[in-house]
């Protein structure tokens, strides 16, 4: 139970179109913590030190990360989970007097969307559009679930392919441009197919990344990590030609809870959370 540090945020920039500030509150709010706040926090790459020093000194007990520090602000930390080491990238960071720890719970968020969604990574093939920050915390989710096969597939095919180099000792990953034959051999024999990329965020919904989902064996999963809107036209067009689909507004849901985990101590109410961003996101209108 946290006592006299009540001060979090969420710090990148920009920063403005966040749910984490209202998904959080809620679950303070839900939890008693009615002191708890959570605001904003633009901050500009040249300013970076500035703000992870301030945190100290305004006491706060955490922050979550966004682009685009998530890994410049592991030089400012004094130490770092295991996980977010392998991926090379923070999105939590905890205040215990004075010491800060960056974690990444993107890697759990997906997962446990995953273990949701009733799917079983253990051995499946899987196929991730795009090579940033997002795809290498799925790329090692992937790993440590043993996967048998992950395929990278980019626009720049060179940025999939340092992705994969640093991934090698883990587990059987390859990368191609996602135009070239070989990938769209993979995506044949694909049982999830993972979108990282922002094609398809609002404001552009008319985007998708340039994949032919027809491509995909029967039961195959579709899975676009974008949760604004909460159907992209990846998912809209996937479930057209009869594919499972999976929203990136239950990773978003799973990884803000393991923050919250991070920063209390405690679990939060989940439906609390839920509502929040289906409200947030006009899930159901």
């Amino acid at each position: 139970m946290i006592s006299e540090i009540k001060n979090f945020g969420i710090l990148g920039y920009p920063v403005v179109h966040s749910m984490s500030p209202k998904m959080q509150k809620a679950a303070f709010l839900a939890a008693g913590f009615e002191n708890y706040d959570y605001i904003l926090l633009p901050v500009h790459s040249g300013k970076l030190y500035f703000a992870v020093e301030a945190l100290k000194g305004l006491d706060f007990r955490g922050v979550n990360v966004t682009i685009p520090h998530k890994s410049s602000i592991m030089k400012y930390l004094d130490a770092i989970d295991s996980d977010a080491l392998v991926i090379g990238a923070v999105n939590t960071v905890v205040n215990d007097g004075g010491m800060l720890t960056g974690y990444n719970t993107d890697v759990y968020g997906f997962l446990a969307a995953l273990a949701e969604a009733n799917f079983k990574p253990d051995k499946c093939r899987a196929v991730i559009l795009g090579a940033g920050g997002a795809a290498r915390a799925i790329m090692w989710g992937l790993c440590k679930r043993r996967a048998d096969c992950i395929t990278v597939g980019a626009r720049n095919p060179q940025k999939a392919k340092n992705l994969t180099d640093d991934f090698l000792t883990y587990g059987h990953v390859e990368s191609f441009d996602w135009q070239s034959e070989e990938f769209k051999e993979a995506m044949q024999s694909a049982d999830i197919l993972i979108n990282t990329t922002p094609l398809g965020m609002y404001p552009k919904v008319d985007e998708m990344p340039p994949v032919d989902l027809k491509l995909l064996s029967e039961g195959a999963l579709v899975y676009d990590i974008v949760y604004n809107p909460f159907e992209t036209k990846l998912l809209k067009t996937a479930k057209d030609f009869g594919y499972r689909t999976l929203s990136g507004l239950t990773m978003l849901l799973q990884q803000g809870k393991e923050s919250y985990r991070l920063f209390t101590g405690e679990l939060p109410d989940l439906d609390v959370m839920r509502k929040t961003l289906e409200e947030g996101l006009h899930v159901n209108e």
